[in-house]
């Protein structure tokens, strides 16, 4: 298997092939077949390859949970009003990106939006009236 990777895949130290056995997902299957194959001709054992998938997976459940408690702060609103009104109102994906509580905040605010627009709109019409 030929090596393209920059730097290239066999001149990486053992704890950057780790690393990347560790983290199938954000690395290309060429690369993962490559550092597999370096730790076995640097004979690294195979309980630190196992150690390294199990911290990896540890710090991506670490990751996920951090996500899903990742709220919407007043800070958000006055720090970065824009993008964080048009995240409210525009964005689809937050619960399926693992955003778990930023996605019911955002559901209560578009409920809370549409009573507000609906009262606004009504007063509107009584004053018509």
């Amino acid at each position: 298997m030929i090596d393209n990777f920059k730097p290239p895949i066999k001149s990486r130290t053992t704890n950057d092939l780790l690393a990347i056995v560790g983290s199938p997902k954000k690395w290309n299957p060429e690369a993962l077949k490559l550092a597999k194959s370096e730790l076995s001709n640097r004979n690294v054992d195979t309980k630190e390859i196992d150690n390294a998938v199990m911290l990896a997976i540890k710090n991506e459940e670490a990751e996920e949970l951090k996500k899903a408690e990742k709220s919407y702060q007043i800070s958000d609103f006055i720090l970065k009003p824009k993008s964080t009104i048009f995240e409210l109102l525009f964005t689809w994906e937050l619960k399926k990106d693992g955003y778990i509580l930023k996605a019911q905040q955002q559901k209560s605010f578009r409920i809370a939006l549409i009573v507000i627009i609906l009262f606004v709109y009504f007063i509107s019409l009584i004053n018509k009236s």
